[in-house]
């Protein structure tokens, strides 16, 4: 593109230069003086009017007595001008002085005329015709490159990522280290009978690292990487995207052996004639040229083919069958390990504080993906240049993991010192029943500090990394949400419009214990409603409803008496703990912020928070009845 315009720059400078040269030419070469005939030039010097004759060439240029100069031209080449003026002087009765007339020789020009006269038109008007030209041809070649693949290539000795670049997802590596060895020691595979894979479909949520482990995969194989997006197929026209797809896997058959890495395969790789707007032309030619170019009948290519997608449940079947996408990858958020390790990778050559502690870090992140913790570090290093030092401490981390979670602090809120009281019970609330309650997570901070849209949060942490969730569990976790609506009715006798988010996230999870968890003891373990929902992002589409009126009121009943109870129970905590809930209102109203140690020391009476995630084992004798679950612990 830069050499095209300065080609393009070069032919329209020399046209401007070209064009004030001739400009320039015709300008110097008007003449400035009148003129006048070679027979009157003869009569003024028979009337004694001409002092001074200067021949140059044919021209003449004439001085008369009074000052005025005029230029003549002598009519032929041959023509005696002194004798002339010296026979028209005889007759006028004139002496003519001896240094009247003079002869100089012309400038040498005449190659500078021909060149600027003759040559330089002739180079402007071929030039000009070049340029058009150009232009017509480049116009040509962006049509026919309409249907050229867009795919960027990496060579491969100068691809820097690596697998050491990746943590956090090793069984990913692990199955993606096959791959190299396919692509560095084919023989090794092939004295087996094996054949190299045909693609590899990376599947996770946003932020796992999917691009970045394609991107380590041609670092480590030392091959050419072509990189495009599924978007960049579909066009307006239809065949369009078929011709990219042909295009870019001929050219990755020329850069054989490689790896095409296409992400965002689900926005040309969505299931053939699904969707509320029925089949679409263009995609379903661009996927039918990629199901035929990833095992058609040329099936003798060394042409890897690496897609990332978080829509795995859209895709067509056609395109997930083994000899196309061989292997499925799935990278799920890292767990405690993993995010350790994701952390000691990007903080690698940053000026660390000696006090920092990347596990703590990474204990209080838990659910972060690998796009979040390298925000998280970087979120840490702004805020230490911010405050001028000259290494990033453990106060920054805790600053931008607080920012990330909950959102900048909003220190010009003005809040006053009723509602700040009301907030700092309503926080107050869900840290006492939260700590009270054996299943809740620890309380790590409390502050009525207004973050994001919130006038003050408590954050609790889990202790460890949870894939299940038992009843028991869930119920504790309600009564967390209530404890600031309890705590404003008790201490207040009144609840306010603070308490709306903690009922609608209570009342949402009480009911998908019933819906989806079977945890209703009325109505059973079955699941209520056909859900469609995005598997890796977390929305549900919409709900199919396969359950009668009846069933419906009943699955209301239960969701109620989940949440009364929970709401009871959060209720009972604070009114045998109402001295520490006034103690704790108290310290944040003067303090704003209150630490897990703080939060400890206000609780000295009562023994330690125990880790009772899971369920009791409990074996059960053949034949026999389990026995009814004990009864929740009471808070002491």
């Amino acid at each position: 593109m830069n050499g095209k315009f300065f080609r393009n720059g070069i032919v329209m400078l020399v046209l401007v230069v070209g064009t004030v040269a001739l400009l320039y030419t015709w300008l110097i070469q008007t003449p400035t003086q009148a003129s006048r005939g070679y027979s009157q030039f003869l009569t003024d010097v028979q009337q004694n009017k001409v002092t001074k004759v200067i021949q140059q060439d044919q021209s003449l240029t004439v001085s008369e007595s009074d000052g005025h100069t005029y230029e003549i031209v002598v009519p032929t080449v041959l023509t005696d001008v002194l004798g002339d003026m010296q026979t028209a002087a005889k007759a006028g009765g004139v002496t003519l002085a001896a240094d009247v007339f003079s002869v100089q020789k012309p400038p040498d020009t005449s190659w500078l005329g021909l060149l600027l006269t003759g040559l330089l038109p002739v180079i402007l008007i071929g030039g000009f015709i070049y340029f058009m030209m150009r232009q017509a041809q480049g116009t040509n070649n962006q049509a026919l490159s309409f249907g050229k693949s867009r795919a960027r290539m990496f060579l491969g000795n100068k691809t820097v990522v690596t697998f050491n670049d990746v943590a956090g997802v090793d069984e990913a590596k692990t199955e993606l280290q096959e791959i190299v060895e396919f692509l560095k020691y084919p023989e090794k595979f092939n004295s087996l009978g094996a054949r190299i894979p045909r693609g590899v479909l990376l599947i996770g949520p946003p932020g796992t690292g999917k691009t970045l482990m394609a991107r380590a995969v041609a670092g480590e194989a030392g091959v050419p990487f072509f990189s495009i997006s599924g978007s960049e197929f579909v066009e307006m026209f239809v065949g369009v995207g078929a011709s990219r797809v042909r295009d870019l896997f001929d050219q990755a058959k020329r850069n054989s052996p490689c790896i095409v890495f296409v992400d965002e395969i689900d926005a040309v790789g969505r299931q053939r004639g699904a969707g509320l707007g029925g089949s679409h032309d263009e995609r379903e030619q661009t996927l039918n040229q990629i199901l035929v170019e990833m095992d058609g009948f040329d099936t003798n290519t060394n042409v890897i083919v690496i897609a990332a997608t978080n829509r795995p449940d859209v895709l067509d079947p056609a395109l997930l069958r083994p000899g196309r996408f061989d292997r499925q990858v799935i990278l799920d958020r890292p767990d405690m390990r993993g995010r350790v390790a994701i952390l000691r990778v990007h903080t690698k050559g940053k000026p660390l504080d000696k006090s920092i502690d990347v596990d703590g870090v990474a204990r209080q992140s838990p659910g972060f993906s690998g796009a979040d913790l390298a925000n998280l570090v970087n979120e840490a290093a702004i805020l230490s240049a911010r405050r001028n030092k000259k290494v990033i401490g453990m106060s920054e981390f805790q600053e931008a993991l607080e920012r990330i979670v909950a959102g900048p602090e909003r220190k010009s809120r003005i809040i006053s010192d009723a509602e700040k009281a009301i907030i700092a019970y309503h926080e107050g609330g869900h840290a006492v029943v939260q700590r009270i309650l054996p299943k809740c997570d620890p309380v790590s901070k409390v502050t009525i500090i207004s973050r994001g849209m919130a006038l003050g949060y408590t954050m609790a942490l889990p202790q460890e990394d949870r894939y299940l969730k038992s009843k028991t569990e869930f119920e504790d976790q309600i009564a967390g949400l209530m404890g600031g609506n309890a705590s404003e009715k008790l201490i207040f006798g009144d609840t306010t419009t603070g308490a709306s988010n903690d009922i609608e996230k209570a009342t949402a999870l009480a009911r998908r214990m019933v819906t989806e968890f079977g945890m209703s003891d009325k109505l059973g373990p079955l699941s209520f409603g056909k859900r469609d929902e995005l598997v890796f992002l977390g929305r549900e589409i919409g709900e199919q409803r396969n359950y009668s009126d009846e069933v419906a009121k009943q699955i209301d009943e239960e969701v109620r008496a989940i949440i009364d109870g929970s709401y009871a129970r959060a209720m009972d905590v604070l009114i045998r703990h109402k001295d520490i809930l006034t103690a704790l209102a108290e310290k944040l109203v003067a303090e704003e912020t209150v630490d897990s140690d703080e939060f400890e020391k206000l609780f000295s009476d009562i023994p330690p928070k125990q880790n009772l995630h899971g369920l009791a084992p409990r074996i059960v004798a053949p034949g026999v009845s389990a026995p009814a679950p004990a009864p929740n612990p009471q808070p002491a």
